[in-house]
């Protein structure tokens, strides 16, 4: 396997990215076959070396080690949403068993917390084991958590304190992040009890979360709304590229349990186009997205945001939903770029760190929720397509 991947890395290195707005012609059958392939042997690889470090001290990060210990929180249940749709990429028993030894023992749990989106995300995984044991264990704890939450809905303001270690409004989805972390639950739950309640719910709190974080000139999430009048040292907005990429792959994750004919699939549609041409225009040359989206310029590489944009990107491409090339183009060099950050070992680097805006990248950083997103990328860009 190391072989292997040393050798998926040797090409790519000799590869010079093109500038996103020169004509290419499009891979052929050859090139898209080699995509596929390295998207399941480096798919293989990070899983793998991920389940081998999950011995519970993670030395390997550097910030939030008690959160990133939290079996059922956001850090862990991040990646568990990669490795599940990875999983049902490759119909791996072992990551299959992986994801059940995992649930078993945690008696199927969420996070302590009732409201809070961040202890919501484990549930995903739990829900889609549930489509395939129909095990009632796997469904009662989210179930009644959530049938809890709509017997009493939270009326938090949106409005995100600065200063404040404990958000109110954080009882509701304030912060771009939790749209990756919460609605999808919903929705997946409603397909799994047929009570389109779950749905219901989190549509509606979706849309209010999204009028009131999308920045209506760019298409893109603000973090939270301490972010709408700040701006860069050179006057422009910020746009944090894993707050959206948490946004983006939220949409995706709806839509692959919102049933064809509910009312609002066309505007969520309608708004991962929107994004996703937003975001084939702000990719850099190299493949990567920057920790600011409009801010470019001395930007390191990041794998946590670009790997939840290639993913949405070729999740579209696969879907029928992005028809014109330049989608499959920015796929697949976005694509290359998450390939190249992958040491020979199978750890992911330049993975920024857990934050809540554009910050520092290393070489050497890494953290369970890139490891899903690159899962979650590998699942789309594996079939064949780019």
């Amino acid at each position: 396997m190391r072989a292997t991947i040393t050798a998926i890395l040797v090409g790519l290195s000799l590869a010079t990215p093109p500038a996103m707005a020169a004509p290419a012609p499009g891979p052929s059958i050859k090139e898209q076959a080699e995509v596929a392939a390295s998207a399941l042997t480096l798919g293989r690889a990070v899983a793998d070396w991920q389940l081998r470090h999950m011995d519970g001290r993670f030395d390997y990060v550097q910030t939030h080690r008690p959160g990133t210990q939290n079996p059922r929180g956001w850090i862990q249940g991040a990646f568990y949403v990669g490795l599940t749709a990875f999983a049902e990429r490759t119909g791996d028993a072992g990551y299959l068993q992986a994801l059940r030894a995992h649930g078993e023992a945690q008696a199927w749990g969420l996070g302590k917390r009732p409201l809070h989106a961040d202890d919501h995300v484990i549930a995903q995984s739990w829900l889609w084991l549930h489509a395939r044991d129909q095990d009632p264990a796997q469904l009662a704890p989210v179930k009644a958590r959530f049938d809890a939450i709509l017997a009493d809905p939270p009326r938090a303001d949106l409005t995100f304190i600065d200063g404040t270690e404990d958000q109110p409004c954080q009882a509701r989805w304030c912060w771009s992040d939790a749209l990756f972390m919460a609605p999808p639950t919903w929705t997946a739950l409603s397909a799994a009890t047929g009570d389109p309640r779950y749905a219901a719910y989190g549509d509606h709190e979706f849309w209010a979360a999204t009028d009131w974080l999308l920045d209506r000139e760019h298409g893109l999430y603000f973090r939270d709304s301490r972010y709408f009048d700040r701006r860069d040292d050179q006057g422009r907005k910020i746009f944090w590229s894993r707050g959206n990429g948490w946004a983006y792959a939220g949409i995706v994750n709806i839509l692959k349990t919102l049933p064809a004919n509910h009312p609002s699939r066309p505007r969520y549609v309608a708004l991962f186009k929107r994004m996703s041409a937003k975001l084939v225009a702000l990719q850099k040359a190299d493949g990567y997205w920057s920790v600011s989206l409009l801010a470019p310029e001395n930007s390191p590489p990041e794998t946590s945001g670009t790997g939840f944009f290639v993913y949405g990107l070729a999740w579209g491409v696969n879907q029928g939903l992005l028809q014109e090339s330049r989608y499959a183009r920015s796929a697949r060099l976005g694509w290359n770029a998450l390939a190249r950050a992958v040491g020979p070992d199978g750890k992911l680097g330049w993975v920024q760190q857990v934050g809540y805006a554009p910050d520092h990248v290393a070489a050497g950083d890494t953290q369970l929720y890139g490891a899903g997103a690159f899962l979650l990328a590998a699942s789309e860009a594996s079939r064949g397509r780019f």
